[in-house]
């Protein structure tokens, strides 16, 4: 069972997308788990074939906990990273994830409308065109799986592969992701010596070289300023690696590999951040369509595993909101969080004129065990020197 975040201790086995005899690679889906974070799709990172099961789908078990075996001999349980990654254990889940506390008894896959069914059984029954309204689950508190799915193309009967749990509540548990949130931020604010720098950044030339980008394409299709952000926030990075990779058994351990995770507000409450790895190595057509995905499969419960095992660091934004500033709590093992706020118009020394420029305040929020506030502040100068040089992003 993969850690999820810092203070998940289980997760609920909800399907098995492969058997006994199935050839598996590095990448493919082999299960989905249940978390406050919604199903998760677990991913494989050895290849060979799958010789044996070892945990029965609905049930709940510890973080670390063997799931599988492959050509009998690897185990299937936490990710492991690449070399480039943060250390030899996958990195916590970012700030403003929610992060996991003791599972709850097994609860079935959330999904819009009231329907309870895994990704796995959506996407086989869209490819047979099966109305899943019309199946009974098996799953884990009367949820569909794949398993629903194949029996209702072949007509066989249905038989129930899992006890139903209690009735939860449909879609997420708002009330365990706050106290799962509140537990990692206290521990945070507890454990880690904090600092926080912020400045205010011109951001007319980014913004002017949006409008030009965007000026012959469909609303579908157009950069958004977060990409710019955060792709001169993943470049400024490779100059101050201390800022990026975690802090864990007293040492600091920062990462080759730049991985940002984005927050993403959850609807109905709570929040999410994957990474989009490599971001310093992305265009910005690239990072905008990795952000298009990443929040329609955070909201709708499609993420991978790896995608909030993997962040090495976080990047937030209130601007949607109004909010000029933001000063956020690092989500352990990490060390740094950087947050912007609202663009807006404001006053602008220039060349001695006061002139109207579009603005933003962007801050960073560091972990004063592996870097401190001067370099933190020519952290923040970078960001703003790529910024000035929006066509080199």
């Amino acid at each position: 069972m993969p850690s999820l975040g810092a203070d998940m201790e289980a997760g609920t086995l909800v399907e098995w997308l492969k058997r006994p005899g199935d050839a598996v690679a590095r990448g493919d889906i082999i299960a989905v788990v249940e978390t406050q974070k919604g199903a998760i799709e677990i991913e494989i990172f050895d290849r060979g074939t799958v010789s044996e099961l070892l945990v029965e789908e609905g049930t709940t078990v510890p973080v670390g906990t063997p799931l599988a075996t492959i050509d009998g001999g690897a185990l299937v349980d936490a990710p492991r990273t690449d070399a480039e990654s943060v250390s030899a254990e996958p990195a916590a889940a970012p700030v403003g994830i929610a992060p996991e506390a003791p599972a709850p008894p097994p609860v079935p896959v959330a999904a819009s409308g009231g329907l309870r069914a895994s990704p796995a059984a959506r996407r086989l029954a869209a490819e047979l065109r099966i109305d899943l309204t019309a199946l009974t689950g098996s799953g884990p508190g009367g949820a569909i799986v794949r398993a629903d799915v194949e029996r209702a193309e072949t007509g066989t009967p249905k038989v129930a592969t899992a006890k139903p749990a209690k009735p939860a509540a449909k879609g997420l548990d708002m009330g365990e992701m706050r106290k799962a949130i509140a537990a990692a931020m206290a521990r945070s604010k507890r454990e880690i010596p904090h600092y926080y720098v912020n400045t205010t950044i011109d951001l007319t030339a980014a913004q002017d070289r949006l409008a030009a980008a965007n000026a012959e394409r469909p609303p579908a299709g157009r950069l958004l300023i977060a990409a710019p952000l955060l792709k001169a926030t993943a470049l400024a990075l490779r100059k101050f690696p201390e800022l990026n990779g975690s802090f864990e058994d007293g040492a600091a351990r920062p990462s080759a590999a730049i991985h940002c995770g984005m927050a993403i507000a959850l609807r109905g409450g709570g929040l999410i951040a994957p990474a989009i790895r490599d971001t310093d190595r992305q265009s910005l057509d690239g990072l905008m369509a990795a952000l298009r995905d990443l929040v329609k499969r955070a909201r709708s419960g499609g993420l991978r595993s790896s995608e909030l095992s993997e962040p090495t660091i976080t990047v937030t934004s209130l601007g949607e909101r109004g909010v000029e500033a933001l000063f956020g709590v690092i989500y352990p093992p990490q060390v740094a969080i950087v947050g912007f706020g609202a663009p807006r118009q404001g006053p602008w020394a220039i060349e001695g004129q006061v002139i109207a420029r579009s603005l933003i305040t962007v801050s960073l929020s560091a972990d004063h065990r592996v870097s401190d506030g001067h370099r933190g502040a020519l952290f923040l100068a970078e960001i703003d020197r790529l910024l000035q040089e929006p066509d080199a992003l």
